[in-house]
């Protein structure tokens, strides 16, 4: 995540629907994506320099995420009248952010905003970064796009041009907000993120491994829980792959879906899948080698509602990616599930762990019956030659609950046009470490553990407002839905269902309860939904 500072200002992260996974074509060519902007860009900018290596005004100052050049395009369509088809987007999309895209190590500190990962606190943002960009935008908005410095100054003028009242708002009318964000912050965006850059160099001049293959998937479904898979990508024309999936939840019950997925910048891994009919995005960034992919899953419909995914290639080598659970009570017999490929061998949980009962055994798939009875910590798990390092916390007792997201925001919405924004709640144990107090920096993270889910009033106002009887509802999965949008008769003064909440999980820990909460407010709709924001 970006440098923070929790005294400069909180910003909780929202983003808008991704449009790049559903992206189908024919054969994409550089010549062809140059030609189309020739064609449809040229109206309003230049062209300077070689037709092979041509300079568009505006355009070749800058580099960006797909989803920022798709977002570009949006507003060109949207603000200036640009008339281009959906196929020529999709070629100029692919293009720039092939030629004009971030390198890994640029995007890695944002990568939440690619993955719509909307309900996260950004801290620490610079001062003067957060007074002028980040009281609108996220941090990451601008994160993730590099320009020449001349090219920021411009930013700041079409802000002018587009939003004049800019330098009345909070934060701005109180200083000479556009001489402060020109000349100024302008330049430190210039020099913080830079158009021309090593890492940039680096990587366009590096090998890149094509994503085919077979991959072995781990993740998390709000509403489902944990799962894995295998998912098979076979390449397809204009430089995409074919996807299917087959697995199981953590319960046993299977889940099979296939779909698309298109590359971009060697590394940006972006697919539309359907898994049991139900419409899916995937957002995954892979290693620089194209053995690893890591990033999230969500719901097309609701990129709210989604979890973490992970992605090892099959290189026919032994491998254990994953343990489920992945915590291991002391004294207590426990199942647990080792995930990977090519498991054979004798099974190692590390010392003072046993393993009781196998009961169920695969080439990737162990389910087995184990106990634990030597010290706390983090232990290697190893199938044969296959080990997953920090794979199992044995613990002896669970001494805190985290809730995560620990900041979210839901938005009503159902009556009018606007959906209503949900927000998918997971519980994280912890025990208290050496030094035996909980809310110290050597408490042991166990892992994701299940959790009885409930809400209240975030303070005595709230109360006083019934804000948990009205702003909504949380299921036994952890997925809170707000209330309906519009005026509620049976609130004071006819208000709507907005209100300040706490979520409340409770874990059950050796027949003890052991509780943590986060906190919730539930705001009006979100009227504009951006691809990034």
């Amino acid at each position: 995540m970006a440098p923070t500072n929790k005294s400069t200002r909180r910003t909780l992260i929202g983003s808008g629907v991704l449009l790049l996974a559903g992206l189908a074509s024919a054969s994409v060519q550089a010549d062809d994506a140059k030609q189309i902007i020739r064609d449809r860009c040229l109206a309003c900018h230049t062209e300077s320099g070689d037709a092979s290596a041509p300079n568009f005004s505006r355009i070749s100052e800058q580099r960006k995420t797909p989803e920022g050049w798709l977002f570009t395009i949006n507003r060109m369509i949207n603000l200036r009248g640009l008339q281009i088809s959906d196929d020529e987007k999709r070629e100029v999309v692919r293009y720039l952010a092939d030629t004009q895209g971030l390198a890994p190590s640029e995007a890695a500190p944002f990568r939440y905003l690619l993955e719509q990962d909307t309900n996260l606190v950004e801290e620490g943002v610079d001062p003067a970064l957060a007074e002028t960009c980040a009281r609108c935008h996220s941090a990451a908005r601008f994160g993730l796009q590099r320009r020449t410095t001349e090219e920021w100054q411009l930013l700041v003028n079409f802000h002018m041009g587009q939003f004049p009242t800019t330098e009345f708002h909070s934060l701005a009318r109180d200083r000479k907000w556009y001489e402060i964000a020109h000349d100024e912050v302008a330049v430190q965006l210039g020099e913080q993120y830079p158009l021309l850059t090593s890492a940039w160099d680096n990587w366009k001049q590096a090998v890149k491994s094509d994503l085919d293959g077979r991959w072995r998937v781990t993740g998390f479904v709000p509403g489902k829980g944990e799962y894995d898979a295998w998912m098979t990508a076979s390449k397809a024309e204009g430089g995409r792959y074919n996807l299917s999936l087959e697995g199981q939840y953590a319960d046993g019950s299977p889940l099979s879906g296939s779909g698309k997925a298109t590359v971009y910048t060697g590394y940006e891994w972006r697919a539309s899948i359907t898994i049991d009919g139900v419409k899916m995005r995937q957002v995954l960034a892979a290693d620089a080698k194209g053995t690893s992919m890591n990033g999230r899953m969500f719901l097309a419909a609701e990129r709210e509602i989604g979890g973490v995914m992970s992605a090892l290639k099959d290189a026919q080598a032994p491998a254990v990616v994953a343990v489920m659970p992945s915590y291991l009570r002391k004294g207590e017999s426990t199942e647990l599930t080792i995930v990977g490929q090519n498991l054979n061998g004798a099974i190692d949980l590390g010392p003072g762990v046993k393993v009781e009962k196998v009961l169920d055994r695969s080439d990737d798939r162990i389910h087995l019956m184990a106990r634990a009875t030597g010290e706390e910590g983090v232990q290697s798990v190893q199938v044969g030659a296959a080990e997953l390092a920090s794979g199992l916390a044995v613990y002896g007792e669970l001494a805190r609950v985290e809730v995560t997201p620990q900041n979210a925001v839901a938005r009503i919405g159902g009556l009018s046009k606007m959906p209503k924004v949900r927000v998918a709640y997971r519980a994280v144990g912890y025990s208290a470490g050496a030094d035996g107090k909980p809310g110290t920096e050597d408490d042991l993270r166990l892992g994701y553990m299940p959790a009885k889910w409930s809400i209240k009033p975030a303070d005595e106002m709230a109360a006083e407002e019934k804000d948990a009887e009205f702003a909504g509802t949380i299921d036994a999965a952890g997925i809170f839905t707000p209330g309906d949008d519009g005026p509620n008769p049976k609130r004071k003064m006819t208000a709507n269902n907005v209100g300040r909440l706490a979520v409340v999980a409770s874990v059950k820990d050796a027949g003890e309860a052991v509780e943590g909460d986060g906190s919730l407010l539930v705001s009006v709709p979100d009227f504009v939904r951006r691809v990034l924001d």
